[in-house]
């Protein structure tokens, strides 16, 4: 397939609206407050409380294995993926305990036998285990739910998320971060364009681990908005107004994309990543012609126990090989055009509650329930975002216990 070709995919369409409407929970409503103040104080407590000490812990765990740098740097980065995927079950355990959120997920053809329903009735993706995954931004709680989605490929420990340089200065949040080997970005592509390159340089070597039988490049999914910010009234104004100038479309419910870090970042990682995975998102509750982070902040999710009715996602991956990366102004088309697709499919979402699916007779739900059965046979896995079990929780203080153990026997063999 040429680029042109490639620009020229369209979004699939529902071949019966009217079967997409009998699927669907409702029309989309402004959710409702589910909890008063009370309750939204003691909420508070208690989720800050387990949350922090989940953290505290999981940021002493990387700085006992921190020495590692020195020592052997494939065990080093290993040992940091660990502790990210301790973060990843925190995320989980959180959105799971205090805002319950359904998951709706479809893709096209492209994405046909990676989505499946686990025995245990939770999501299951089968992508690679690298790949770059772009995704338009609706509001702050996005990162959060793809992070799951990539629990449940079980790389939760090997995501890196770029993201906007003050998120670092987040007190313990933002010095694990870091640990994390995220890329923070200034918006200055002369500061930016350096530290992207180190890290990118990073992601792209080779490493021969104890347990390969052969060099190979470390899993990596890389997270990129290319939007660069949230969609929210002021935004929305700003991309119209600087998309005229350039003389480029304005969308109906997305900013436009930037090209310059996803250009940067596809150049530099070709040959070593084949595939570039497609979400588009979009949240039931807000009615058409609204902005989402109007109703689903962090507090209104996590707090007042007012998550969105459904996280819906639609799926589509391109081949890196395929895409236009010899001239940028031809790849920031190639993105444009992927943009009013994705807001095609907006539109669709709004009219018929639900996204377009091609994953009809793809996906695996042997052990589903009835419900889910019957939206698997339409191309839908519906799941709820939590952990398969609270044990896996264990695993964040693992090392803090192994470490107190050992001390303790060691103090008892001096004295």
């Amino acid at each position: 397939m040429e680029p042109a070709e490639v620009r020229q995919r369209k979004p699939p369409t529902a071949k019966d609206p009217g079967d997409l409407q009998k699927l669907s929970t409702k029309p989309p409503s402004e959710p409702r407050l589910k909890h008063g103040i009370p309750m939204q104080l003691l909420r508070s407590l208690l989720l800050i409380t387990w949350a922090d000490c989940c953290i505290i812990a999981i940021c002493v765990t990387q700085l006992i294995g921190a020495p590692l740098y020195l020592i052997n740097k494939y065990y080093y980065y290993s040992y940091m993926a660990y502790t990210k995927q301790c973060f990843g079950l925190v995320l989980g355990a959180v959105t799971q305990w205090s805002s319950p959120t359904l998951f709706r997920i479809s893709g096209d053809a492209s994405v046909r036998g990676q989505i499946h329903i686990s025995k245990d009735g939770l999501l299951e993706t089968r992508f690679p285990e690298r790949l770059v995954m772009i995704s338009n931004h609706q509001v702050y709680t996005d990162w959060v739910y793809l992070w799951w989605v990539a629990y449940t490929n079980q790389m939760h420990g090997r995501i890196f998320i770029i993201l906007k340089e003050s998120l670092k200065y987040i007190p313990i949040v933002g010095t694990g971060m870091m640990f994390y080997g995220f890329i923070f970005m200034a918006r200055k592509w002369t500061s930016d364009k350096p530290r992207l390159q180190h890290r990118l340089d990073k992601l792209k070597t080779l490493y021969t681990g104890s347990n390969s039988a052969r060099p190979q490049y470390d899993p990596m999914w890389l997270l990129i908005f290319p939007e660069g910010t949230n969609l929210s009234i002021n935004t929305k104004r700003r991309s119209d107004a600087w998309g005229m100038k350039q003389g480029l479309p304005s969308f109906n419910h997305m900013v436009l994309p930037r090209s310059t870090g996803l250009f940067f970042c596809l150049q530099q990682l070709r040959g070593t990543v084949d595939w570039v995975y497609d979400c588009t998102i979009a949240y039931e509750g807000p009615p058409k012609g609204s902005y989402p982070d109007k109703y689903f902040t962090l507090r209104s999710t996590y707090l007042q126990g007012r998550p969105p009715t459904s996280v819906n996602m639609h799926w589509r991956r391109f081949q890196v090989s395929k895409i236009p990366l010899d001239d940028q102004k031809e790849f920031e088309d190639w993105l444009t055009a992927r943009w009013a697709e994705k807001d095609q499919l907006m539109d669709q979402y709004f009219e018929t509650g639900r996204f377009p699916s091609e994953l009809a007779g793809s996906i695996k739900a042997d052990h589903a329930v009835d419900s889910q059965k019957v939206a698997a046979s339409a191309g839908y896995v519906e799941s709820y975002g939590r952990l398969h079990h609270w044990s896996e929780l264990g695993l964040i203080f693992v090392v803090l216990v192994s470490v107190a153990c050992f001390c303790k026997l060691v103090t008892s063999w001096l004295q």
